[in-house]
């Protein structure tokens, strides 16, 4: 072969390894909200980890950005992880150290055994954690183990694309670990209960989480908000119900402010009567899936 010709064959080779890497174009669930009085504001749904980036930002979602005057996350921060890791370890200190092992729901030892057995994770050392601080690096460890990361999520992406205007927060990550923090200890406890039970199954089930996101499937979502951690009444007020109430006034401010927002939050709290749209439109909102 002439050197021409190498050259040629490389090139195409690579052309076809770039075509192999082409982002997958996904449809995440999207909403417009409009006011009596001309206000507007989009809600779109996001998943905080995926094993690759997609190609997410649809006809629909950039006319939606082209129009929002600032970018509203759970977490503003969220691509700082020095400044998430200090949020969380300045709250996930154990008043003083006791076996992970001891905390567990009744009936649930050996789970925890084989989740640590699985995953590779040593217990010791979440010996000196609150409960919910365990019970979030045990669900991190399974998210690693199925392939998801959260630089890929689409929080993250959603700011990159906020470009000169104001990215602002519902919560921001210390208030986050607060509500964890703020849980009784009986929840706590359920709430890794909640975790190891899922550790065979975990990496099916965020395959199917994913996918549920990317087609926009409310009704798949909806029932996530219902099932595993938040099939505990206690649980799904803290972590869901009473937060998206909390979100809805504070879009309530903004939109009386003449703002235009973008909310780029998780998908569940965008799911069902007690998710955002619901919520804003019991208070008289125009609120209408676009995408």
């Amino acid at each position: 072969m002439s050197n021409s010709s190498r050259w040629i064959a490389a090139a195409l080779a690579l052309l076809a390894l770039a075509g192999c890497r082409q982002a997958q174009p996904v449809t995440p669930a999207l909403w417009q909200v409009d006011g009596p009085h001309g206000e507007k504001a989009w809600l779109f749904g996001t998943i905080h980890a995926l094993p690759r980036p997609v190609a997410w930002r649809s006809a629909a979602v950039n006319t939606a950005l082209a129009q929002a005057d600032r970018i509203v996350l759970e977490v503003a921060e969220i691509d700082d992880q020095a400044a998430l890791e200090t949020s969380f370890a300045q709250l996930a200190a154990a008043p003083q150290p006791i076996a992970l092992r001891t905390r567990l729901p009744a009936n649930t030892a050996a789970s925890f055994d084989r989740f640590v057995t699985q995953y590779k994770v040593d217990p010791a050392p979440l010996a000196k954690l609150d409960t919910w601080a365990a019970a979030i690096i045990l669900a991190q460890a399974a998210q690693a183990d199925a392939g998801s990361d959260s630089a890929n999520g689409i929080d993250r992406a959603v700011k990159k694309a906020a470009g000169s205007r104001p990215v602002e927060e519902f919560e921001g990550a210390d208030r986050q670990f607060r509500i964890f923090d703020g849980l009784p200890e009986a929840d706590q406890r359920d709430l890794l209960g909640a975790v190891i039970a899922d550790a065979g199954s975990a990496r099916a089930d965020t395959r199917a989480l994913e996918q549920e996101w990317q087609r926009g499937d409310l009704a798949a979502m909806e029932r996530e908000t219902t099932t595993g951690m938040m099939a505990d009444p206690e649980l799904r007020a803290a972590l869901l119900v009473q937060r998206n109430q909390a979100w809805r006034d504070q879009l309530v401010i903004m939109l009386a402010r003449g703002q235009r927002p973008f909310v780029a939050v998780g998908t569940a709290h965008l799911a069902g009567p007690e998710g955002l749209p619901a919520l804003l439109a019991s208070r008289g909102y125009r609120v209408r899936r676009i995408q």
